[in-house]
């Protein structure tokens, strides 16, 4: 098993956040992956705040590291074996089961002297892998690769370390700045070319090259908060990003210019008409990060009371005693890492970095390929990755919601799909505006009553078994989701994905209405992709079908382990009750024996077993007990549940019982795709609803164009 150690070539290079994304970028390959920090960096026994975020940020549970002020001792004492024996011990603790150990090194600081000493013990003790990370600080190439080859030099190792450079391209600009403006980016693929070709001079291995990022610098208005110990007036929302700190010291119409999105307002507490002119603001749709009120004098009782409208719009206003711009300059110089809570910006290190790595490199250290488990990052990536490929159109009739504007933004960015929001165009570009997003010029707005002409004829002769008369046609293309399915129907776009704001029947009766089951499908259904701590599994039918018969729930069977096999994940179907085999009678268990069987006469080339129990389905030790001659028992991936009550609570007790992420529901059976999402949802599950929505697009043209050539 390689073991991986990750160590520092300098102060402040991002150890941690490089590990982060190293153990990120081999869970979401399907690699079983392990991590641990051996010994405590902090002196004061306080817990390691590297194990802290591997613990939040993945499924891993690093085992307690070394006490420092033990390392410290045996260091003294000249025990160093002693200390290597206790390292490798926790070590083997941390790896057992896994495929790959990532260890975090000792980084240098006031009181760690010995911090390269004690990374060279652990390189040769564990027979690790070097992995050395360095950050430019504004120094030319060559000057880094050299000091980072004097490092590698200082472990004595027979074989070459790989680099990883961070921060490429800081300019260390701080809140206390304007922000970074895109049009000044730096073009690094002459500097990445550059440092590979120096470090293969001096024998090193370029394996990884990560540009900064500000967005991943962006502190949350209570972090600042608990860095410089302010007290909160209102709270509001105080998970917003802090982009930019403005000092508000001059007059109205000079400070309007400060008011922002992300941008916290820093003014003394008598500059009333300032406080106003923020909460105006805010009132007004502007999405400040927060109003810190600064000084010794209170801030007036009736000027909070007039503001009160934009303190109820989650405007969080927060309070200190000192001056305005020694408030300032303590915001400037607090420590503000990532906190272990926020998930957000951890994720967001983690993926940056990892996309960052050499994956040549990464494959080299995980072995040989053999048929791996689909864990949840793995699960994931691959939605991105394969989303990509596909190119696909899809269109988002809430064109004017908040989360899906932004969701919108990120899929251009990242080239997940090309996305079209159907709305009044002067309205979805103020609701971008208002809610801070920037919508990419590639992102498609379209006016849903162009269509109209064209549509109320067409869908006039889709319905007119039912009547409908063009009056009737043209109020159900008012409502954006009718043109949007319309759209799907008539190839003008690829996919659809609604429900932020709107319930699962009025996103979805428009799409059984228009598009239909495609062809062999007797029913349309749905399914959710649960992300499990250890892997992905398949839940159907949790929203549409309330009580399917036999037949039915035989064909939400074979649709769901379709659509397992199509995401990636092996399908072992198990048909779900509350009896195991032959042990329970009644009608609900009849039920599942008989589609049972209708789904295994069907399609005999799948794993299909059942009636089982949710025990004898998951746990191998029950499953030989219970089932001990079924190939699905105690190793099930597709869940088939009796009915939608049963499905429904199932899934949500698991996703908020065992903390599991649900992706869904997706849509089953649809001639083209169409997919729900829940009122609740959160801007990465609108964005991974999409890149569902683009890959069964794919395989929809694929399927079609297959049935077309048979025909032929």
């Amino acid at each position: 098993m390689p073991t991986i150690l990750v160590a520092p070539a300098g102060r402040n290079v991002g150890l941690t956040s490089v590990c982060l994304g190293l153990v990120h970028a081999f869970e979401r390959k399907g690699v079983r992956v392990a991590f641990v920090k051996p010994i405590a960096q902090p002196a004061d026994g306080t817990a390691d705040r590297s194990r802290s975020l591997v613990a939040a940020g993945t499924n891993l549970h690093p085992p307690e590291p070394i006490a420092r002020v033990t390392a410290d001792e045996m260091l003294g004492d000249n025990r160093d074996q002693d200390l290597m024996e206790m390292v490798v011990a926790v070590c083997q603790k941390a790896a057992k089961g896994a495929d790959v150990l990532v260890v975090e090194g000792m980084v240098p600081d006031a009181g760690m002297v010995h911090a390269t000493r004690v990374n060279s013990l652990m390189a040769r003790a564990l027979d690790a892998e070097l992995v050395l990370v360095c950050t430019p600080a504004g120094l030319p190439p060559a000057t880094v690769v050299e000091g980072v080859h004097i490092a590698a030099n200082g472990f004595g190792l027979d074989r070459p370390a790989a680099l990883v450079v961070n921060r490429v391209g800081d300019t260390g600009r701080g809140l206390l700045h304007e922000p970074h403006r895109e049009d000044e980016a730096e073009d690094l693929a002459p500097v990445q070319a550059r440092y590979r070709e120096l470090a293969t001079a001096e024998g090193l291995k370029l394996v990884g090259f990560i540009a900064a990022d500000e967005d991943l610098a962006l502190p949350r208005v209570a972090d600042v908060a608990d860095a410089i110990g302010a007290s909160f007036l209102s709270v509001g929302d105080a998970s917003r990003r802090v982009r930019h700190v403005a000092l508000a010291g001059m007059t109205v119409p000079f400070a309007l210019d400060l008011f922002r999105p992300e941008t916290l307002v820093v003014v003394p507490a008598g500059r009333d008409d300032i406080v106003m002119a923020a909460s105006l603001s805010a009132i007004d749709g502007v999405k400040l990060a927060g109003l810190l009120l600064s000084g010794s004098t209170d801030p007036d009782g009736r000027i909070l009371k007039l503001c009160r409208p934009a303190l109820g719009s989650d405007l969080p206003v927060l309070r200190v005693p000192g001056g305005a711009f020694d408030t300032a300059l303590a915001i400037g110089r607090a420590n503000l890492e990532i906190p272990v809570d926020d998930r957000e910006r951890l994720q967001a290190t983690m993926s940056t970095v990892a996309n960052a790595l050499d994956q040549d490199w990464l494959n080299q250290l995980a072995g040989a390929k053999r048929e791996r488990r689909l864990s949840p990052p793995a699960f994931r990536y691959a939605l991105i990755e394969r989303a990509r490929a596909a190119k696909r159109r899809i269109v988002l009739p809430e064109g004017t919601e908040p989360r899906t504007l932004k969701a919108a933004a990120i899929c251009h960015e990242k080239g997940i799909a090309q996305c079209v929001l159907l709305g009044i165009p002067d309205e979805v570009r103020s609701a971008a505006e208002k809610a801070g997003v920037k919508l990419p010029g590639s992102v498609e707005i379209l006016d849903h009553r162009s269509l109209m002409d064209e549509f109320i004829p067409i869908l006039c002769e889709f319905r007119k078994k039912k009547g409908l008369t063009p009056e009737q046609a043209r109020e159900a293309l008012a409502d954006t989701i009718m043109p949007g399915t319309m759209m799907v129907k008539l190839g003008k776009a690829d996919g659809l994905v609604s429900g932020a704001v709107h319930t699962t029947a009025h996103t979805i009766s428009p799409a059984l209405q228009i598009i239909k089951c495609a062809p062999g499908m007797a029913l349309a259904s749905s399914c959710f992709f649960m992300c499990l701590p250890d892997q992905v599994v398949v839940f159907a039918d949790c929203a549409v079908n309330p009580d399917p018969t036999a037949e039915q729930l035989a064909d939400i069977a074979i649709q769901s382990a379709d659509s397992a096999i199509a995401f990636g994940i092996p399908a072992r179907v198990a048909m779900l009750s509350y009896s195991t085999g032959a042990s329970g009678t009644g009608a609900d268990v009849d039920k599942v024996v008989q589609a049972t069987k209708l789904a295994q006469e069907r399609r005999p080339d799948l794993l299909i077993d059942g009636p089982l129990q949710y025990d004898a389905a998951v746990m191998m030790d029950v499953a030989k007990s219970k089932a001990p001659k079924s190939k699905v028992a105690g190793q099930a991936t597709v869940f088939i549940f009796p009915d939608l009550n049963t499905g429904n609570v199932s899934y949500k007790a698991v996703q908020r019982s065992a903390n599991a992420v649900a992706i869904g529901p997706m849509m089953q059976g649809l001639d083209m795709p169409v997919n729900d999402l829940s009122r609740g949802c959160l801007v990465d599950d609108i964005v991974y609803t999409i890149a569902l929505t683009a890959i069964q697009a794919e395989q929809a043209a694929a399927r079609k164009k297959s049935g077309a050539v048979a025909k032929g």
